[in-house]
């Protein structure tokens, strides 16, 4: 005698959907809708409403396919209209992310956020902007937490605050051009030097008077106010200057081990770490009669040329083999000694292969 299955009445179960969740009036109400679509929804890309539901019904537990109950609607909502209600949930409810998701979410605007930060700063003794693989290291010494609520630019912001707390780390400044008539040249010249601003060129032209200077970027509101109460016109010329040499930030890729524990906040301390991060950068060497920079490898102990080829040097069976070699904390080889060590590999290999 066949069994027979009592299946629930009125449940319907949804799979591979992203749920909207609001909370209204203590009852919780849900909607189905289709993956990567609320947020275009929201954002003015998609118009279309049956493109974003997968049901015009308001549910109390998506997972579980429950509706919800027609006097809570009314309670939370003062309506039955399923539809209105659901626009409603997808305007002002919580989408709700899996957990690999919002995992890879977090992970991307950390990026983000350390991208900013790399741009907006540079190094308070060299001059030089930090590589991004730092700015992350140095987010992770502070124990930084990403908040997704926030925007990336403000996070930023809040990490360059900490970081000067603790890394010789400052604002990079922007180069601005300032133009004003001659007679308030003393005003304008007396402020920038209140502010530390550095005035890279001055330029004549008729009863006017162009200032290039670099200022932090703190100061800007302020320049700008003063610029507009003198008559005169502000120009943005760089939103971030850096240090001009021969090196840039994509030359450096050498990873090196960053302090394990965050300094104490003292001036010893913060050149003593100034001088560990510098050692994360490749050291540069030029000698007396002037020849060009060479750019010092540490994992393979060798100097490998100018910036392009210090570049193409990470890309060589070389320096990946003396990388394999470091992990297993093996001295690093030559090219020489590397070429004739791959080819024993490599020799090994086809024996193994060929053997029975």
């Amino acid at each position: 005698m066949s069994k027979v299955l009592q299946q629930p009445i009125g449940q319907k179960r949804l799979t591979n959907v992203a749920v909207v969740r609001l909370k209204k009036h203590g009852i919780r109400f849900e909607i189905a809708c289709y993956k990567n679509k609320v947020l275009s929804w929201r954002s003015g890309v998609e118009k279309d409403l049956d493109e974003v539901l997968q049901s015009h019904t308001v549910y109390s537990n998506v997972s579980k396919g429950i509706l919800a109950k027609s006097k809570d609607l009314m309670l939370a909502f003062k309506t039955d209209d399923q539809t209105k209600i659901c626009l409603e949930i997808l305007e002002k409810g919580e989408l709700q992310v899996a957990g690999k998701e919002r995992e890879s979410q977090l992970s991307s605007q950390f990026r983000d956020i350390a991208t900013i930060v790399m741009q907006k700063t540079i190094n308070a003794e060299t001059q030089r902007p930090y590589t991004i693989s730092m700015i992350e290291r140095l987010m992770h010494e502070i124990h930084f937490a990403v908040d997704p609520h926030s925007s990336s630019k403000k996070q930023a912001l809040e990490v360059i605050r900490e970081l000067q707390k603790h890394f010789p780390i400052k604002r990079s400044p922007m180069r601005l051009r300032l133009i004003i008539a001659k007679p308030n040249l003393s005003t304008l010249l007396e402020k920038l030097n209140a502010w530390n601003a550095t005035i890279v060129s001055k330029d004549e032209s008729g009863s006017q008077l162009s200032v290039i200077c670099e200022l932090d970027p703190g100061f800007f509101r302020e320049c700008d106010v003063m610029v507009r109460n003198l008559q005169g016109r502000l120009e943005i010329l760089a939103m971030s200057v850096h240090f001009e040499g021969d090196t840039s930030v994509d030359d450096y890729d050498d990873h090196e081990d960053v302090p394990s524990s965050l300094p104490k906040e003292s001036s010893d301390s913060v050149v003593q770490l100034g001088e560990k991060l510098q050692k994360q950068t490749v050291s540069t060497e030029k000698n007396t009669e002037g020849e060009a920079k060479q750019h010092k490898c540490n994992t393979c102990n060798a100097f490998v040329g100018d910036a392009k080829q210090y570049r193409d040097h990470f890309k060589s069976e070389w320096h990946k083999h003396n990388l394999k070699r470091k992990t297993k904390q093996l001295p690093p080889l030559t090219a020489e000694e590397c070429l004739a060590d791959v080819d024993l590999d490599d020799s090994k290999a086809d024996l193994k292969e060929y053997s029975f």
